[in-house]
């Protein structure tokens, strides 16, 4: 970014300020950012400059088009630099978050030995109409993601991965069945928030037949939060970046924390 913006030109205050938090591009404080969006018009100059005036709207000063490029004839994709003046209070911002350890697997199957005594077993599913299963399989499946073992890995653990589009009465059905310690739940996140309905309406039929205060219940997906799972019932969310090792640590300490075992 260097290049497009001469910072000897600027008056940057370099100073960290924890109260008063700017984005970081070449300087301190020098609010550089970088937006990327599609607009549903033809890759030319007019196009290019609609870019430059939505990113404004946005409260970006002095945007620039950087990349232009076609999706077909009339679709763009532009990337925009330019400067935020806005600043967040860092010191003040409160947030729910999984505070667990993260342990290893060996560690993981040591603690299951030494404070559950047998293994946990784990049912996880894509409920409802979601018929994704790339989070799932990632957290469930043997060889995992990206170089974290699935939970079908872990040798204290029986992890049974249900499959996609599995109806919420099927799911708590087969959980019952299987007498699970842990309940796993992946979702897309859909712009008319179905997943929010339909995992609330898990939390309710577990709460029906008697087990919700039996298992350990979470949700995961590219957008779901720790905070949004506690507000609709769940123990604990996980968003991008967590692993089958982030998920068995929590429910394993929740498990010895609750007494379920």
């Amino acid at each position: 970014m260097s290049g497009l913006y001469d910072m000897s030109k600027k008056d940057f205050d370099r100073t960290f300020d924890p109260e008063r938090l700017r984005a970081y591009g070449d300087a301190m404080n020098d609010g550089k950012v970088q937006l990327s969006f599609t607009l549903p018009v033809q890759n030319d100059e007019k196009g290019v400059e609609a870019a430059k005036l939505l990113a404004k709207k946005m409260g970006l000063v002095e945007p620039s088009v950087v990349c232009s490029r076609s999706l077909d004839g009339n679709f763009t994709f532009y990337i925009l630099y330019g400067t935020c003046i806005h600043s967040v209070d860092y010191t003040g911002i409160k947030v729910q978050a999984i505070d667990t350890e993260t342990m290893s697997m060996d560690e993981i199957n040591s603690f299951i030995r030494e404070n559950i005594g047998r293994k946990v077993i784990v049912a996880g599913a894509s409920t409802g109409t979601d018929a994704h299963t790339v989070g799932i399989d990632a957290i469930i499946n043997r060889k995992g993601f990206a170089g974290h073992y699935g939970l079908e890995r872990y040798e204290m653990i029986e992890a049974h991965n249900l499959g996609a589009q599995i109806p919420n009465e099927e799911f708590v059905k087969k959980a019952a069945e299987l007498k699970a310690d842990v309940l796993l739940v992946s979702q897309t996140v859909t712009q008319r928030d179905i997943h929010i309905d339909n995992l609330t309406e898990l939390v309710e039929l577990l709460e029906a037949e008697g087990l919700r205060h039996k298992v350990v219940l979470a949700c995961g997906g590219a957008r779901i939060t720790h905070e949004l799972a506690k507000e609709l019932g769940y123990d604990a969310g996980f968003g991008p970046g967590k692993y089958a090792e982030d998920v068995a640590s929590f429910a394993i300490h929740e498990i010895v924390r609750r007494k379920l075992a």
